[in-house]
């Protein structure tokens, strides 16, 4: 059993509450002034800043997205024991297609003090858009930025 408020015991719990839906309670686990980034993003925010800024960022993610676990879930630990890496793959459904969800993710999260200061995310906006119904959309937005 991990170690209450090291970074495995926030994230099971982090992880536990977005299986429920708990938005809200998800939220309360983020640092006022986390950093969530998301460097392959193309569509939606690579970077939010701050705990308000995740509430609006997540406020509808169970509309769009309906997780129902994930299998495959693997916790590495850094040289700072303060930070971790995730590996892990969601499964579900989006909600406006009914298209399976299967996504793979890579998360570089830091705990601070109980509450995640800052979360990496790595996943792909390629298996998001198709799951979405929104490839063709993803497409002409790619082909118009340079």
């Amino acid at each position: 059993m991990p170690v209450p408020n090291s970074p495995a015991d926030v994230i099971d719990r982090f992880t536990a509450l977005l299986l429920a839906e708990d938005m809200a309670g998800a939220i309360d686990l983020l640092a006022p002034d986390v950093v969530f980034e998301a460097p392959f993003a193309c569509g939606t925010p690579a970077r939010v800043d701050g705990r308000e800024g995740m509430r609006e960022y997540l406020a509808d993610y169970p509309g769009r997205v309906d997780i129902t676990g994930f299998p495959a879930f693997e916790l590495h630990e850094t040289a700072d024991p303060r930070t971790v890496i995730a590996e892990f793959t969601a499964h579900g459904r989006t909600v406006r297609t009914g298209e399976p969800y299967v996504m793979p993710y890579i998360a570089v999260l830091t705990v601070v003090d109980g509450l995640i200061a800052h979360y990496r995310d790595y996943w792909s906006p390629v298996l998001a858009a198709k799951a979405a119904g929104e490839l063709p959309a993803l497409v002409a937005a790619l082909e118009g930025a340079e």
